[in-house]
């Protein structure tokens, strides 16, 4: 224990320079994602059949492709197309495109869940497609997404490791560099199971507050 708390102090510094790319390789991505995943879910309840068909295409190809070929992808194959991105901006957009398709999913799913008399009745009183959309049906939609929002909240903050395969010194590169470099296996990759979940426990809590107000009438 006393050769644990040693090593602790000695590799934390090194480890939360990590933690703060991770938390910024997950928020871009979140933010990235959220955008994207609202427009994908919104063209695919637009009702116009080309837009649908284009939203639920590129889902579909988003999901199908392993995130680590799109992180290679943007990182390795994107400069032979004259576009050069930073490991970082590679690590954020990739993440973030891969996790669209799924907040996609969570935002069709909370849009369709509203009671299609809703919006009959906000058309009935002149409410164009937009504005219904704005004013009923999303204020609506966030309290059925929340609780699933929370848990891709989780996943990406775990999957921002995957960030490490195109050199984004990020939490989990941070503790392969120390270990190959101490041989502490133990000590090192215990930190950062502890670290990952220290940042995950919040949110875990917050999810569980999501499912409470979302459970009550």
């Amino acid at each position: 224990m006393q050769s644990f708390l040693r090593d602790a102090a000695e590799f934390l510094p090194i480890l939360l320079q990590g933690v703060g790319l991770t938390l910024v390789v997950t928020f871009g991505a979140l933010v990235l994602s959220t955008v994207l995943g609202l427009v994908w879910a919104v063209l695919r309840v637009s009702g116009i059949g080309v837009l649908s068909g284009l939203s639920a295409t590129a889902v579909n190809v988003i999901r199908g492709i392993p995130i680590i070929v799109q992180l290679f992808y943007l990182y390795f194959v994107m400069p032979d197309l004259g576009v050069s991105l930073t490991a970082l901006q590679a690590a954020i957009i990739g993440l973030g495109v891969a996790y669209s398709a799924y907040q996609a999913e969570n935002f069709r799913a909370g849009i369709q869940a509203i009671d299609r008399g809703q919006i009959e009745a906000a058309q009935s009183i002149g409410m164009g497609w937009g504005l219904t959309m704005r004013r009923v049906i999303l204020p609506q939609a966030v309290r059925i997404v929340l609780p699933p929002y929370g848990n891709i909240m989780i996943m990406l903050l775990k999957d921002s490791s995957q960030a490490s395969t195109i050199t984004v010194a990020e939490l989990a590169l941070q503790g392969k560099l120390i270990a190959s470099a101490s041989f502490k296996n133990t000590s090192v990759f215990t930190l950062v199971a502890l670290m990952y979940l220290a940042m995950s426990i919040p949110l875990i809590l917050l999810v569980r507050h999501f499912e409470k107000k979302a459970g009550k009438p």
